[in-house]
This record gives C-alpha cells, structure tokens and sequence, in this order.
C-alpha cells in the first residue's frame, strides 16, 4: 500500500463482484446517489473488481456506470482471485485518503456515507470502523464481533452462542449481548461495509491472499489492532445487507453440492487462521470440529423422527469435509491453489 503525496479524492469504494449483476447495479445506483450528498469540496471514486462472472456484471458496470459526477472504475479478472486478493488490487490502484469496502449486496443508508468519513476525522486513532447491518426486513446482522478462539468457536459449533445470544459468555463470539445502538471498539467488523484509514494498511500490509474467502478481514483486524490502531462500531451508519449472516446452525444445513464448498471454503480458511495467529492450537480446533460433528452424527443415528437420517448424513458430510481441508492445507500451512 502506498503513501500518497496527496489525495486526489476523499473517498476510495471498492466493490467486489462476482455474479451479482442485478443487485450490483442496485448497489451502484444508490451509492452514486449517495456520493453525491456528501459535503461540498468533499469527493470519491468508486472501484468495482469482477472476479470472472459470467453474468455480464463487468460489461453492465462498463455501459451503465460511464457519466457520473463520481468516477467509476471497473477492473476485470480472467480467474475469481477471492475476496481479499480481489480487494488488494483494487486498493493498490485507489486515491482516495479513506478506503470504504462494500459488499455488491450492501446499501448505505442515507447519510452514513458522509457519517463514515466524518467519524473517521474525529477518531484518529481508529484503523477500521464498521456500521450497524441490517438485512433487507430491518432485522440485525452481527455487526461487531471477537476475534476467533477456541472457545468462541467452540460457542458457535454447539450452537450454545445462539441459544443464548443475551449471555456476556456464550454470546461472547458476535457480542449478541450488546445493545445494537452503542458504539463499541471491538475485535473485527465484517467486510460488507467497512471503512479504512490508509495509514494503517500501510503500516500492516493489505489482506493476506492465502484467504480465498472467510477470515480475510478477521486477520486484517487482527493485525492493524495488534498495530495500536483502534476497530470501532459505529451503529449511526447503517447499512442493509440482503445477503444476510450465513445460518451458523449446523442442522439447517443443505449439503447441495454448493453448499459443500462454501463450508470447505469456511474450514480452509479456519485452518489457516488458526495456523497463521495461534500455531499448534489448529490441531485442537479442528479436533474439536471433528468432535462435535461425531457426537451429532451418533446422536441422529440413535433418535427416530423425521429427518434424523438426513442430519446424520450431514454431520458425517461435515466431518469429510474437515478432514478433506486438514489435507489440502497441510494442517493450515499452505494455501491450496486458486481459485478455490
């Protein structure tokens, strides 16, 4: 990441797409919308990187999106890279003295575009600030999280963080205790809205592309908090997310041939993490992992009631793909080749 001599604009946008046509042009249309309310003398840019749709993504953004007052820029890759390598290309290339990250499926409500900015200016010592997220019925998405532990993992995994979300303990891993409408510093915020100061991607390097797809902004919180920089939550700037928090239940799971890859996507980059930030102790995660899928699975082979048998396929399908990830990624010691 480079250091500017100056910043030709306030703002750098970066959106990522990936076979999300319809709602990128969504996504588009009310961000333009919203750049234009910002405060006069104040200006942006707007970067979308498609990862290879095949749904005309690229070509829509090239034909529809030429004659703004905000310049939009479209760069587009032959291979999906993933989130992270994607967004680096992109923040390599941008000018603006904040870096807004923004998912094709996220909405900044009225204001908080202006709101972002003007927190960053007053909180000088913050690295990344993320935004209250809520999906398209109003509803709350997790919005500020701690970092990943084995014990906030293993919270998730038993679905004990979801039973009881108003608990300080079990509702440790998305702060589910907490009131929505205070600001916090907190570990991470996730990557559908964040806003970055660009003194600090220069101090602690862009994302680490050995995450294909989960984690990615987790490691980035990590090491820019591990810098001295603050991860804050600002819940005046809201922003509706449609794509929504993937279910964390393991028994709603559909194990579609899709969905078997994003869970293998999910466990790589979990090995990895935990390999990367905590060394031996992605041993005990995945063995943990492997635990729970096991207790589940035996305790849908000895009920009866519908659906029993279709759950216990799964946990046994969950614990394939785990051992599957340990071997692709020797443990969490490399990348496996992608696109994933």
């Amino acid at each position: 990441m480079k250091v500017l001599p100056s910043y030709p604009c306030d703002l750098s946008i970066v959106i990522i797409s990936f076979n999300t046509r319809d709602l990128l042009r969504e996504c588009l249309t009310s961000l333009l919308d919203e750049c234009a309310r910002l405060s006069e003398g104040r200006s942006a840019e707007v970067l979308v990187v498609d990862n290879a749709s095949r749904d005309g993504s690229a070509e829509m953004v090239a034909r529809e999106f030429t004659n703004f007052a905000t310049p939009v820029r479209i760069f587009s890759n032959v291979v999906n890279l993933g989130f992270g390598a994607a967004n680096n290309l992109a923040l390599e290339k941008a000018q603006g003295r904040y870096l807004v990250l923004l998912n094709s499926d996220a909405f900044l409500h009225s204001g908080s575009l202006q709101r972002a900015m003007d927190q960053m200016d007053a909180s000088l010592n913050t690295g990344v600030g993320g935004s209250r997220l809520v999906g398209s019925d109003g509803s709350w998405q997790p919005s500020a999280r701690s970092f990943h532990s084995l014990w906030n993992d293993t919270l998730t995994l038993t679905g004990l963080s979801y039973y009881f979300p108003r608990s300080r303990i079990f509702g440790a891993p998305d702060r589910t205790w907490a009131k929505a409408e205070e600001p916090a510093e907190v570990d991470w915020v996730p990557g559908a809205f964040s806003i970055l100061r660009r003194e600090a991607l220069v101090k602690v390097g862009l994302f680490d592309p050995d995450f294909f797809l989960y984690y990615e902004e987790v490691d980035l919180c990590l090491r820019i908090k591990a810098a001295g920089f603050r991860i804050s939550y600002w819940p005046d700037i809201v922003v509706t997310h449609i794509g929504g928090e993937s279910s964390r239940q393991l028994t709603s799971l559909d194990f579609s041939e899709s969905a078997a890859q994003v869970v293998l996507w999910r466990m790589r980059s979990t090995l990895l993490y935990y390999r990367k930030h905590h060394g031996w102790k992605v041993w005990l995660i995945r063995s943990i992992e492997q635990c729970i899928y096991k207790l589940r699975w035996l305790s849908n082979c000895i009920r009866s009631g519908a659906g029993r048998h279709e759950q216990a396929k799964e946990f046994a399908m969950l614990g394939k793909l785990m051992r599957q990830a340990w071997q692709e990624t020797k443990g969490g010691r490399v990348s496996p080749p992608r696109p994933w």
